[in-house]
């Protein structure tokens, strides 16, 4: 980014915390609307669409909507979300987006890289449309704001703390669809690992390739894999899946072994009984990035270009929610996350 955005995150991501919620209802592809309770209302309108497998996934969607509630509760906007369906062509989304600068909407925004060349088709039509996407580079547009993130150095410390906790040096990875962007999170991953002990088996799996996306959807296959990777050994292990991953932590309570969740705190989001399995998250403030894109445009100094996050701008961090759990190596894993803003660790983006 141009320039340091610590207070920014700090101040905004507290916010967010108190309207932290599970979202398990997800809403119809026809939009959720509402009006914020701000003191003063907006005359801004922003539209939401949400990635494969939608709100209520405890992870990617669900922080991206908490950013966009939180825009309505203080800024006052109207906003609108809008739900993908399973299996869905790329002219759907592009419809989609269409659809919502057409009803007038001043901000658009795709959730997730497979809005990208939908995006593109349809923002060049609509210029004085502001449209922004989550997880996806794009250039030569100047209506399309990039929101991305190091998800490998957030990854990296969720490798660190898996290697940290293991008791049989066998640890696991299940990353949703094999795309390069989850590539990124197994690359860190697997890095923090071996930076503490070379010597323990990580064990790799994804659900699905593309152009198939199911593995972002899917809880059910989430735990098929994570028992198997338990079964041969793994007893930590990290995923990237989506909403996939409520299947991996569910199978983390069945067979006692240790969970680390992906993009929001998964210990905040999960179920009574399953917070003991969480030991950590790897997060990216996606609530902070889209909440901080919608106040650029109220305020009228809409962002543009690529907005890049990192651990050294708390755009993506671990979570220290299960106190108990992570304190022990909490020390050395800040050290890390220290030698990593610092230039000293350089964490790979690709396996």
């Amino acid at each position: 980014m141009k320039r340091s955005n610590a207070a920014k995150f700090a101040a905004v991501a507290a916010a967010g915390v108190l309207a932290l919620t599970a979202c398990d209802n997800a809403a119809e592809d026809t939009g959720d609307s509402g009006n914020g309770g701000g003191e003063e209302a907006s005359e801004i309108r922003v539209g939401l669409a949400f990635d494969v497998g939608g709100r209520g996934d405890r992870s990617f969607n669900d922080s991206a909507y908490r950013g966009l509630q939180q825009a309505a509760d203080e800024l006052g906007v109207e906003t609108a979300d809008f739900e993908p369906a399973d299996g869905e062509a790329d002219s759907d989304k592009q419809d989609r987006l269409a659809n919502m600068a057409e009803e007038g909407f001043d901000v658009v925004i795709g959730v997730g890289f497979a809005y990208q060349e939908p995006m593109e088709a349809v923002a060049e039509n609509y210029p004085d449309t502001n449209f922004a996407i989550v997880d996806s580079e794009v250039e030569g547009h100047d209506n399309i704001t990039s929101l991305v993130f190091a998800e490998e150095q957030a990854s990296f410390l969720a490798g660190a703390a898996a290697a940290l906790t293991t008791e049989e040096d066998h640890v696991g990875f299940v990353g949703g669809v094999e795309t390069p962007l989850i590539h990124k999170f197994e690359a860190g991953y697997v890095a923090g690992v071996e930076h503490v002990n070379e010597d323990i088996n990580v064990e790799v799996d994804y659900l699905s390739q593309p152009p198939d996306m199911s593995g972002f959807s899917d809880p059910a296959q989430g735990r098929e894999a994570a028992q198997a990777q338990y079964d041969r050994g793994a007893d930590v292990i990290y995923h990237a899946a989506g909403a996939s991953g409520n299947g991996v932590l569910q199978s983390a309570v069945d067979n006692e072994f240790t969970f680390i969740g992906v993009d929001s705190d998964q210990y905040e989001n999960a179920e009574e009984q399953q917070k003991p399995y969480v030991l950590t998250s790897a997060i990216k403030q996606v609530d902070v990035a889209v909440f901080e894109m919608i106040k650029s445009v109220v305020e009228g100094d809409p962002q543009t270009g690529i907005q890049r996050f990192e651990l050294a701008d708390g755009g993506v961090d671990y979570t220290l929610s299960n106190e108990e759990a992570i304190e022990p190596i909490q020390e050395e894993l800040d050290a890390l996350k220290q030698e990593i803003i610092d230039g000293e660790i350089e964490v790979p983006t690709q396996p």
